[in-house]
């Protein structure tokens, strides 16, 4: 009985020993877990940690973004009409510089043309005053030799352009104008009131034959240069032929008379200053 006791106690010893060796095993098992699952754990938690720093940083830098993205949208939006009548005012400003431009270059064209155009003028004109310069000279050059030949001519009275010479003596109307075309003069050709009343004036109460005849035809008045006669300075009734063949004409102070043209009367020669012939 003690033996079955004694193997009783050992069996129970033994199962008590396999289950202490368990035991102790499983202990030592399970705290070994236990240091793992702890330092697993503390691993996990660093990286989690750093996980959740980053996904908030990560958050904050979306919302700074987004935040920034709604002010631009919004600053952008405030500025469109802004910035569309700033663009609309720069093509304005665009054209208004391209026209400006267009008319500068225009205008420049228009200048270059009137430039040459100057330039041309300036050069017609210099040569309009070198031809001046040389009838100017020309004419100094006439004026003295007239004066020279005036010198020579006694008895002559210059007269707008003309010289004219009144007779001491009287001869008949055909002798006296042979007079005056010997000397490169005709009878005085009166043109106007202001030349019959210069007529006036040197004749004085003289009558002086004039160039005037109707010898060709009767009645057909004609002056020595062939002109027909349009107007002239009549006595009232004249002309009127009264003694027969009075076919040619005097100045009596104001007046024109017909007379016969071979009655001797004094008689005025007239000559163009720049048709001069000394005897």
């Amino acid at each position: 009985m003690y033996k079955e006791d004694r193997k009783s106690i050992d069996n129970i010893y033994e199962n008590v020993g396999v289950t202490k060796g368990t035991f102790v095993k499983e202990t030592t098992d399970s705290k070994t877990m236990g240091i793992q699952s702890s330092e697993l754990t503390g691993s996990d938690s660093v990286k989690i940690r750093n996980y959740i720093a980053a996904v908030v940083c990560l958050v904050l830098l979306c919302v700074l973004l987004l935040t920034a993205v709604i002010v631009l949208c919004l600053t952008l939006i405030q500025e469109r009409p802004q910035l569309i009548s700033k663009n609309e005012n720069l093509t304005n400003e665009r054209e208004q510089l391209t026209l400006k431009n267009t008319n500068l270059t225009n205008e420049r064209e228009q200048l270059i043309l009137k430039n040459t155009n100057l330039t041309n003028e300036r050069e017609q004109l210099i040569l309009k005053t070198h031809n001046l310069t040389r009838d100017r000279d020309q004419l100094i050059q006439e004026k003295n030799d007239l004066q020279r030949s005036l010198g020579k001519l006694d008895g002559w009275i210059y007269y707008q352009s003309s010289l004219y010479f009144i007779s001491p003596d009287g001869k008949s109307w055909t002798d006296s104008r042979r007079y005056c075309t010997e000397r490169g003069a005709d009878l005085i050709i009166i043109n106007n009131r202001d030349e019959q009343d210069f007529v006036k004036i040197i004749s004085g109460t003289k009558a002086v034959w004039i160039g005037l005849t109707d010898s060709e035809v009767e009645g057909r008045w004609k002056w020595v240069d062939d002109s027909t006669l349009t107007s002239g300075f009549w006595s009232p009734a004249e002309p009127n032929s009264n003694y027969g063949n009075e076919d040619c004409a005097y100045s009596y102070i104001s007046w024109w008379y017909d007379y016969p043209c071979y009655v001797g009367l004094q008689w005025i020669c007239e000559m163009n200053i720049l048709h001069i012939v000394l005897p």
